[in-house]
């Protein structure tokens, strides 16, 4: 996998954790709201596995951001 790839999943897993905090929620609760267990939360904020788009855009209703925001 190219270089690039993992520093933008590094990035956009930045940006959900920013989101989350800002919107002050603990990874359970983001969990909660969008139908995902925490682990999963925590595994995309350190990208170590990336989400779908379909994650994306409920990770963006949830936290009350623009779809842009996180990608």
């Amino acid at each position: 996998m190219p270089t690039w790839v993992t520093a933008r999943r590094v990035e956009i897993g930045a940006r959900i954790r920013a989101a989350r905090l800002h919107a002050n929620l603990t990874q359970v609760d983001l969990g909660h709201r969008i139908g995902r267990d925490h682990r999963t939360i925590h595994r995309w904020e350190y990208a170590t596995r990336e989400p779908t788009l379909s994650d994306l855009l409920l990770l963006a209703d949830a936290l009350g951001v623009p779809l842009r925001d996180l990608v």
